[in-house]
């Protein structure tokens, strides 16, 4: 069958490096599209991206829905051009080029790892000793502006986009990097 074949190429391409947990088949950005698709509600995944993506990310969603009616390998098919088209648009936003989403169980640094248990948690306790001391209250700081936004309505995709904007923030400043992503974050995520 054709759907078969094509969802055995495209499994088949795989980029040789994670540039972030976000790329990831266990990460956040397709745990939340997955939902979306499971539930038939695309607002679980717009908040991981800008507005101005919403019309392409909605029209293959709604192809998708009805697409996955049509067997499994049609299943599987439209569910994984709708998650890299979601990962896709997302990166585009963060302005990173998309390189494909690694497979499940992909390594991930251990300071996103301990991010992502801080956001779980709602502590960021066992994240601070991580990072070097001069970078503790500042991360704290965006941990804590995160935690502030993070209880939304799932139906309030502008909401969603403030959580994701302060939630990039922390992650990108828990990693290293020390430029104002949620400036950029907030800019690419407006309404």
């Amino acid at each position: 069958m054709l759907a078969t074949r094509i969802t055995n190429l495209l499994a088949s391409f795989k980029p040789i490096t994670v540039e972030a947990h976000c790329d990831t088949a266990d990460g956040p950005a397709v745990t939340s599209g997955r939902k979306a698709l499971d539930t038939g509600n695309i607002n679980y995944a717009l908040k991981w991206i800008p507005a101005d993506g919403e019309a392409e990310l909605r029209e293959v969603f709604d192809k998708a829905i009805e697409v996955r009616t049509l067997g499994t390998d049609a299943a599987d098919l439209s569910d994984r051009l709708f998650l890299e088209t979601l990962v896709r648009i997302h990166r585009m936003g963060e302005g990173v080029a998309f390189t494909g989403i690694q497979a499940p169980g992909t390594e991930v640094d251990p300071v996103v790892t301990a991010a992502d248990e801080a956001i779980r948690l709602g502590t960021d306790a066992a994240l601070l000793p991580m990072v070097p001391t001069d970078r503790r209250a500042e991360l704290d700081k965006r941990f804590l502006a995160a935690m502030e936004v993070k209880d939304f309505d799932v139906d309030d995709v502008v909401a969603g986009r403030r959580y994701l904007a302060a939630y990039v923030d922390f992650f990108k400043y828990a990693e290293g990097e020390d430029h104002d992503h949620a400036h950029h974050a907030a800019h690419a995520h407006q309404h």
